[in-house]
């Protein structure tokens, strides 16, 4: 994979990979920038939420779960001493539709974390990551209940 950033102005850079799309970056005032753009490190953490929410909902979707809506939390704490790193991560997976089957978000979550999404097991060499997941039924008329909610184990292989 190739990527590029050309400096525009101040901490201002906009950055473009093999897709084409342009992604602007830039620093807060404190580092010399105008807020004026994603932070790199917010871009690493939308990476991680976006790589696993499209395995988990493909899977999901293969697994013919009706999903209304889903969404993907990522909360990445970081270190207070630079360079600054996410120290770790809990990665909250929102299943909303109707009659979805736990089993099949576990799976889904399975799959995501030791098989599909290079982002997530490159991240996980790094720092510990705990993988939660609630799942709503969705009742109609934005009224949604929450019918199961807890966390991915990875089973440890014997």
């Amino acid at each position: 994979m190739k990527a590029i950033v050309n400096w525009q102005k101040n901490m201002t850079f906009i950055g473009k990979s093999a897709s084409g799309f342009p992604v602007q970056m830039d620093a807060d005032s404190s580092y010399g920038g105008t807020d004026n753009g994603v932070r790199p490190m917010e871009m690493i953490a939308l990476g991680l939420a976006g790589c696993t929410g499209m395995d988990v909902l493909s899977i999901l979707r293969k697994k013919r779960q009706d999903v209304t809506q889903f969404e993907v939390k990522v909360d990445a704490p970081r270190s207070p001493e630079y360079p600054k790193v996410f120290t770790s991560a809990v990665i909250t997976y929102i299943v909303t539709g109707k009659n979805v089957d736990e089993d099949a978000v576990l799976r889904s979550i399975e799959l995501s974390a030791t098989k599909y999404c290079p982002v997530q097991f490159m991240l996980a060499q790094a720092f510990p990551m705990d993988l939660r997941y609630e799942i709503y039924e969705d009742e109609g008329d934005g009224n949604n209940r929450l019918t199961y909610q807890g966390v991915w184990q990875e089973v440890p292989q014997e």
